[in-house]
């Protein structure tokens, strides 16, 4: 009985020295300092006003219909696709947008920042926490990894991201984390107007992550995606300001709760404030009722 007690004793004497060996070599001074509350950086909105949904593309302003502000470089299929989808909404239907029955927006459309987001820099991956609960949080690889051969993984709304730190001033010191992503699913879009992204989910996503030379508290994500249905590859700056109150508070957002919402078969419908089912769009039809037992005479 001693024999075994010293067995494990030493074992977790050697688990603990190795944990601390990892610990110590890990020099953070190395790395950017992005710790912290961060948020996204101004994006009013996809319509003039602010109203319509957050845009993708921050560089291409508000307007006064959903079609016209981001001018997406889609390819005619899925801009027919995006097309049918946009008379969908106006329709007061969804359109092909999946996250409002609480699906993750996915990658590269979980990067606008709908919500604060926590970076944890390890010496073998980068975490990105995000305070939605359907939004997941991200594991970018740093350990010199590449990807699985013939992309044997799993498919995740979020990808498989391979990242490498770079020191691009030559100054000793990490400055830039740049990231490929691969091995998405869908259904995904950019955006809450339903801008598509391939069926094929053979998405390639490519990121650097820096923060901004004259002020430490804004954060950089230079985004390129591409992707099947667009005509070229399509690339936006995506901008996060770090909130400097030394305990911030995160919040807890659980996309189910209060959901209004509901998705049966192939139609979504909304509930009313008094807890009953009703169309979400004019001359919906209503659901199939066959397993349930009519009340009527």
């Amino acid at each position: 009985m001693r024999f075994r007690n010293s067995i494990g004793a030493t074992a977790l004497a050697v688990a603990l020295l190795t944990m601390i060996g990892s610990a110590a070599a890990f020099d953070e001074t190395k790395y950017p300092d992005l710790k912290g509350l961060w948020r996204r950086a101004g994006n009013a909105g996809l319509l003039a006003g602010g109203a319509g949904g957050l845009r993708y593309d921050e560089s291409k302003p508000p307007s006064a219909a959903l079609s016209l502000g981001q001018q997406p470089p889609l390819t005619p299929e899925y801009q027919a696709i995006y097309d049918e989808n946009l008379d969908d909404m106006a329709k007061g239907g969804q359109g092909i947008d999946p996250t409002y029955s609480c699906i993750s927006p996915g990658m590269p459309r979980v990067m606008i920042g709908y919500s604060a987001m926590e970076f944890v820099v390890m010496p073998e991956t980068t975490y990105i926490l995000m305070e939605r609960d359907h939004d997941f949080n991200r594991h970018i690889h740093t350990d010199g990894r590449g990807f699985p051969a013939n992309m044997e993984l799993e498919p995740r709304f979020l990808g498989y991201s391979i990242g490498k730190w770079l020191d691009e001033d030559g100054d000793g010191r990490y400055d830039t984390l740049a990231v490929e992503t691969r091995g998405l699913k869908g259904p995904r879009v950019y955006d809450a107007t339903g801008i598509p992204l391939h069926a094929d989910n053979e998405t390639v996503i490519q990121e650097r992550i820096y923060l901004d030379k004259a002020n430490p508290n804004l954060l950089h994500d230079d985004i390129t995606t591409t992707d099947h249905a667009l005509t070229r590859p399509r690339v936006v700056n995506k901008t996060y300001r770090r909130n400097t109150t030394p305990r911030p508070i995160w919040i807890e957002y659980v996309c189910a709760e209060g959901q209004q919402l509901v998705w049966i078969g192939t139609q979504g419908y909304m509930l009313s404030a008094d807890g009953l089912l009703m169309p979400a769009k004019k001359d919906q039809p209503p659901p199939d009722l066959k397993y349930f037992k009519s009340t009527q005479k």
